[in-house]
């Protein structure tokens, strides 16, 4: 495993299942929520699947599963791949609690089993700030490539690059240049959350963050066939833009 990627899975293990009960509920609470509403738990991201039953997804740092168990719900055969033991149990204990099969893989992305996983999912999808965890876009995106069977789709989604210069979506995070290529140190998502006494000591993660260009040049280039590109607006601020979601295919 990379230096950059040990130091992201130190900060995604610091107090991440207390966290996630804190902020999303008790599993048992998730999976209710889960259960009832399962396309409104996915919310905008629904617009991008036209069938659930039994696809298979990866999806790449699903977190604490909380996109991923709402589509098992929806019947598809998703495996999550993530960094974090924290974030396992949780999605994990969810999952049971919601009474569907989630198989969840703690690993480095750059380091799935390709012997086991290539060519074997129907649909890569990731949401919520996901590519600036990698150095390198390219070995990325040719990584989400292999994973695809022939014919299958990438849904990326993410913040917009234009929050390297302002902090458009309220996370806290250092701004810079457009164009910088700056690998840098911050703090992790939901620090912001915590106490001043307890964020101060949570360990910092490591970012490179992206231009528009870089991220479809890298998609293009990995061979994928790009199909859409969405732009959305930010969180707070409707005229602004915030994050935005490229379709491909293999």
């Amino acid at each position: 495993m990379k230096a950059y990627s040990m130091q992201n899975k130190k900060a995604w293990e610091y107090n991440a299942y207390e966290f996630w009960v804190k902020q999303a509920g008790t599993p048992a609470d998730r999976a209710k929520q889960d259960r009832e509403d399962p396309v409104g738990m996915l919310k905008k991201y629904a617009d991008y699947f036209d069938t659930y039953s039994g696809m298979k997804i990866a999806n790449i740092c699903g977190s604490c599963g909380k996109k991923a168990v709402p589509l098992a719900v929806l019947g598809a055969d998703v495996t999550v791949f993530d960094i974090s033991e924290d974030n396992k149990r949780y999605a994990l204990e969810v999952a049971a609690a919601a009474g569907v099969d989630l198989h969840f893989e703690v690993c480095d992305i750059l380091e799935i089993d390709q012997q086991k996983y290539g060519g074997y999912f129907d649909i890569v999808f990731m949401e919520g700030g996901v590519l600036h965890y990698f150095h390198d876009i390219n070995e990325f995106m040719d990584i989400m490539f292999a994973l695809l069977k022939k014919g299958g789709r990438m849904i990326c989604s993410d913040f917009h690059p234009f929050t390297k210069t302002a902090d458009l979506l309220g996370l806290e995070q250092p701004t810079m240049s457009y164009f910088s290529t700056e690998i840098f140190e911050g703090e992790m998502a939901h620090a912001r959350f915590f106490e001043e006494s307890i964020r101060k000591n949570m360990p910092r993660c490591s970012y490179r963050k992206y231009t528009v260009s870089e991220i479809i040049n890298a998609v293009i280039g990995s061979g994928f066939v790009l199909r859409k590109f969405d732009e959305h607006p930010a969180w707070d601020n409707e005229k602004l833009p915030g994050e935005f979601t490229i379709v491909a295919c293999r």
